[in-house]
């Protein structure tokens, strides 16, 4: 085996694009144009049925578009104490949390507000989530407090 193989680069930053999902543009889609037949096909009176399968209609197509239009970003996130980035920007308070194979990023800009990314299987790859996993145990375990035998 070369040296090269045996050598692990354990300092090396974990990096990703983030870029809108097109399984979610497909989803707000389906969902903005179902949202207005099913209440028109609900009891409700159509007095009261079609301004609201308007409002929802297009509230749908605002938020398709809003996803759509979210412009991409480049995070930078290295294991251990170091400091992680949003393009370029410190990124405070990193968290995130799984639910199957979606990852939850959350965290304070600079400016103090809470900002959210959501990665789903087509923007993050299996390979890509174990380096992303990998990166934050490391930042765990360098994070931590002092150990039982300290």
């Amino acid at each position: 085996m070369s040296k090269s193989r045996r050598l692990s680069n354990a300092s090396a930053p974990c990096r990703f694009e983030w870029t809108p999902s097109r399984w979610l543009t497909a989803a707000l889609t389906a969902l903005a144009l179902l949202a207005p037949f099913s209440l028109l096909a609900s009891d409700l009176p159509p007095i009261v049925a079609a301004p609201l399968a308007l409002l929802a209609g297009a509230w749908g197509v605002r938020e398709v578009r809003r996803h759509v239009l979210q412009s991409p970003c480049s995070l930078v996130i290295p294991g251990g104490l170091g400091e992680a980035r949003c393009d370029g920007l410190p990124m405070a308070s990193l968290g995130v949390r799984w639910r199957g194979p979606l990852a939850f990023l959350r965290w304070r800009d600079p400016g103090g507000r809470t900002r959210r990314l959501v990665f789903w299987p087509d923007t993050l790859p299996a390979a890509a989530r174990r380096e992303l996993k990998l990166a934050l145990q490391k930042r765990e375990a360098a994070g931590g407090g002092a150990s039982m035998a300290g």
